[in-house]
């Protein structure tokens, strides 16, 4: 079998829509995964945005809600929009079906918990395999700049934090800023890592930002009137990490926004192009 499947493949100004499925080895599963291609990708390779979506979503709801494939297509861009669990039927899922732990809320984190350990290996899968994948099957370039929403946009800035030199540039939208102190991510954290809470800091960004310099640019969307801001997102805490670590933080908090796709869509054309400083030669 050829290391990826294609799925699905349409036209979209000029470039690709297009959905893939691959075995895993980190997940140790089937995935799939969506990527649009832009026009310049017939010619040469194109650098890559990765997409981290959040709590219940497919690689579809990017693809089909935020608008991005426009903008993609003019600046050259590709995305990489990956799925936000590992699936199928051999993969434990929350023992009460909860919608925030399991089966897609993977939490961009490497579990060392059992039963989850045997697939949870998301971090792995997002920062390692599945770049490695796609720059050797598809004409893709190895810059790479990642993004995403909510537990996506917990995982685009660890990931980006972690992987040092591997990311030109990372952004997100009402993310999990600080998930050692909020509910989600006590629980996701815990049912993955354990009860030591010295393993979550690795996969907390507000904590990561505190220790050390980013070396990268860094750009966070945040509704105001988002119903999980207090509780749950924190952007205060990444602010105040950031601020103590000298960091390049651009924190915009957007009146009357809340953390629907519709927030994304008013403001991934922002994105993009901010991405596309760093990852697109300048005139």
């Amino acid at each position: 079998m050829p290391a990826l499947e294609k799925i699905s493949d349409q036209r979209l100004f000029g470039g690709r829509q297009m959905r893939f499925a691959h075995d895993s080895k980190a997940l140790n599963c089937r995935m799939q995964f969506s990527v649009y291609l832009p026009p310049q990708a017939g010619q040469k390779d194109v650098p890559a945005l990765y997409w981290l979506s959040g709590l219940t979503c497919t690689d579809e709801n990017f693809s089909a809600k935020a608008g991005a494939q426009r903008v993609a297509a003019e600046l050259g861009i590709a995305l990489v929009i990956p799925d936000t669990s590992p699936r199928g039927e051999q993969v434990p899922d929350d023992p009460e079906g909860a919608y925030d732990f399991g089966l897609g809320a993977g939490f961009y984190v490497n579990a060392t918990e059992a039963p989850f350990a045997s697939h949870y290996q998301m971090y792995d899968y997002i920062a390692k395999e599945l770049p490695a994948l796609v720059e050797a099957e598809l004409p893709l370039s190895p810059k790479r700049s990642i993004s995403g929403h909510s537990m996506g946009g917990h995982g685009a800035l660890v990931i980006a934090l972690r992987e040092s030199g591997r990311y030109c540039s990372v952004s997100a939208f009402a993310p999990i800023s600080n998930p050692i102190h909020c509910p989600w991510g006590q629980k996701a954290l815990t049912g993955y890592l354990g009860k030591d809470e010295s393993h979550w800091q690795n996969y907390d960004a507000s904590v990561l930002l505190a220790r050390r310099k980013a070396e990268l640019p860094i750009l966070v969307d945040q509704g105001d009137a988002d119903q999980f801001l207090a509780e749950q997102l924190k952007p205060e805490a990444l602010q105040t990490a950031s601020q103590s670590s000298g960091s390049e933080l651009e924190l915009r908090i957007q009146p009357g926004y809340d953390h629907s796709y519709y927030f994304i869509a008013s403001f991934i054309e922002d994105h993009l192009r901010f991405h596309g400083r760093y990852l697109l030669p300048q005139s």
